[in-house]
């Protein structure tokens, strides 16, 4: 397909996907919160609490009832379209950039799958993901939240390690978030709107409606609550090489994932106490904790940005020599996406707008060039250019020199 249409689906789809994740996170996030703060002191027969709102210019009054009403009301309004186009989307959305670009974006370089196979492992492991995590739900540990909670975070840290070693870190990232929002549209469309459907069945039939399955969606939407910082961790990391370049991967984006749970938990209790208030600093702690062991080791660019001595060679000569070097490696490896005029079929611009035709194009992306092919090796993509481990240890000591190009 034309890069120039694919660019635009890619932009139309994600647009999309935006729109309706926000829907579906705001309605998740403001039920929540209406459950947490209800009134539950002496409510009126029938009803588990109420609460009074001022919002836009208005007073509401929102009640709950511990099941229904006697008499279902002429107009009920049901929440389920934001999350299934959010995943509908967010499905089209993965085909359109993964799939469609397996070699580019998704197979490890190195790995000796081909991309329809990774392509194959990616859609098993969303089917495996639901299944896995509904077994779990509908066992014993259904009945102890704290213990099924921990087994799902184990459950999805495995997933995330077990395909960083299939995927690329972009590809593995993105995949550990589908089978988050599988899960989601899961319980939405297997939990919790047949207990809504239920419920609304047996007062239309005048008889008492089974209290089971509303606390059976009422755990699901929970689930959905506490998973949805992770998920839009991973739809921003992709932006963030350190995190999904990371030799370990896996496990940055396990203590992000355990980080924001934290977060969640604070805003889902603040309501009754201020007990979980330490969630917070912990969590703010442990972002700076996680962002310095997975610093890299040092840094490829002086801080000073000037070249360091070095002994029995001028290091001005020496990395202008090294630029010629340098200049070949980046014209073979890189130019063919990035560039003003990508040689590669998948690309009608260059990605992220960076071009390296000139020296000093290169100079002014240097750390980027550093940072995502030298610190990490996500660049190339997919290393469809075999850019070897020597070549990259070329960039990062011409670069640690001062990056000259005269």
């Amino acid at each position: 397909m034309d890069p120039y249409i694919t660019e635009w689906l890619n932009i139309a789809v994600r647009w999309m996907h935006m729109i309706t994740g926000v829907a579906w996170i705001g309605a998740s996030f403001y039920f929540v919160w209406l459950e947490n703060n209800l009134n539950r002191q002496n409510p009126r027969d029938g009803l588990s609490g109420d609460l009074w709102a001022i919002h836009g210019g208005g007073i509401y009054h929102l009640e709950k009832y511990k099941l229904a009403p006697e008499k279902m009301p002429e107009t009920l309004h049901w929440f389920k379209w934001e999350a299934y186009f959010t995943w509908l989307t967010g499905m089209t959305l993965l085909f359109i950039v993964f799939y469609a670009n397996a070699d580019i974006y998704l197979v490890k370089p190195g790995s000796e799958f081909s991309s329809s196979t990774t392509v194959m492992i990616g859609i098993a492991s969303l089917v495996a993901g639901w299944f896995v995590y509904d077994f779990l739900c509908n066992s014993a540990l259904g009945k102890k939240p704290m213990l099924l909670g921990v087994a799902l975070f184990v459950g999805l840290v495995f997933a995330a390690w077990a395909l960083s070693l299939v995927f690329s870190g972009r590809g593995a990232y993105i995949h550990v978030g589908a089978i988050i929002g599988t899960i989601m549209v899961g319980n939405v469309f297997q939990v919790i709107m047949p207990g809504q459907r239920a419920l609304v069945k047996a007062i239309e039939e005048q008889r008492a409606p089974d209290p089971s399955l509303p606390a059976k969606a009422l755990l699901r939407s929970r689930h959905n609550n506490y998973l949805t910082l992770p998920v839009l961790f991973i739809m921003i990391s992709n932006h963030f090489p350190s995190t999904y370049g990371h030799e370990f991967n896996w496990a940055v984006l396990a203590g992000v994932s355990l980080l924001s749970v934290l977060v969640r938990h604070y805003f889902n209790t603040r309501h009754a106490s201020q007990k979980y208030a330490w969630t917070l600093p912990a969590a703010a702690l442990g972002m700076i904790c996680l962002a310095y062991v997975s610093a890299p080791v040092s840094s490829p660019i002086s801080p000073s940005g000037t070249a360091p001595a070095t002994a029995g060679a001028n290091a001005e000569s020496q990395n202008t020599l090294a630029f010629i070097e340098v200049k070949t490696i980046i014209s073979e490896r890189c130019t063919v996406c990035h560039s003003q005029s990508p040689t590669h079929p998948a690309f009608a611009v260059a990605p992220a707008g960076v071009m390296l035709d000139t020296p000093e194009q290169i100079q002014l992306e240097v750390t980027r060039i550093v940072a995502q092919s030298v610190s990490t090796n996500i660049m190339p993509l997919g290393n469809l250019t075999k850019m070897t481990q020597e070549e990259r240890d070329l960039i990062g000591q011409w670069a640690s020199l001062g990056a000259a190009i005269q």
